[in-house]
């Protein structure tokens, strides 16, 4: 049987060191042994003696999730195998970690990560309970993460000079060291009569960088039981 389809490049290959890596701009392999996490939903193959098994986010990560329709729904995948993961054809990035890096991801942008990791979801300070994904992920440790974006992202550079203000639905993450509030774009006479669609944004200052996505997040669709 000959087709494009079985080019080099499309075909898996047998890992030799365990960890993650790239299958393709659209998806991550990662070649377990032990374990590592990844949202849930989001394995379309594996090979190995592999389990998964739902992943507590704690009763704070649970009571966020349910007031704010964002979070980050885990599971553990332990063992040893391979495992391929992707959400929706989205752009796949890995970023490295290392130690005394920290770094703020919108739950809907993880895919999968090291165990050696440590996340949190916290409230973005300044943000109060409007707007959208204001429920973050922030990451520490040492180990790579696996980000997923709809479309190519764009990095912005934030410098005590120039604070960078981003739609709530479009950021996908940013240096945690960053100070983060809400500035309100439009006067109230502007919103009164209709506004333009733009009315609050996240506003980040310091030094460091922040991630858009280039269109707004879909509408929030709730999970099917």
């Amino acid at each position: 049987m000959k087709s494009d389809l079985f080019s080099s490049e499309n075909m898996a290959q047998q890992a030799t060191v365990p960890g993650m890596t790239l299958q393709n701009a659209k998806s991550v392999k990662y070649a377990v042994n032990g374990e590592m996490h990844a949202r849930q939903g989001s394995m379309i193959a594996f090979r190995g003696n592999l389990r998964f098994e739902r992943k507590s986010q704690g009763i704070g990560g649970m009571l966020k999730r349910a007031v704010t329709g964002e979070g980050l729904p885990l599971m553990a995948v332990t063992g040893q195998g391979e495992a391929w993961f992707a959400q929706e054809a989205a752009n796949c990035f890995i970023v490295d970690i290392e130690q005394g890096d920290s770094l703020t991801i919108n739950g809907r942008n993880v895919l999968c990560f090291d165990a050696s990791l440590a996340y949190e979801i916290k409230t973005v300070k300044g943000a109060g309970m409007t707007g959208g994904g204001l429920f973050n992920s922030v990451f520490t440790g040492y180990g790579k993460l696996a980000v997923i974006c709809e479309g190519t992202p764009i990095v912005i550079p934030v410098s005590h000079q120039q604070p960078v203000f981003v739609d709530t639905d479009a950021v996908v993450g940013w240096s945690t060291r960053l100070a983060t509030s809400l500035h309100r774009s439009q006067s109230v006479g502007s919103m009164i009569r209709g506004g333009s669609g733009e009315a609050v944004q996240l506003k980040l200052e310091g030094e460091g960088f922040v991630i858009v996505r280039p269109s707004e997040a879909a509408p929030h669709r709730p999970a099917q039981n």
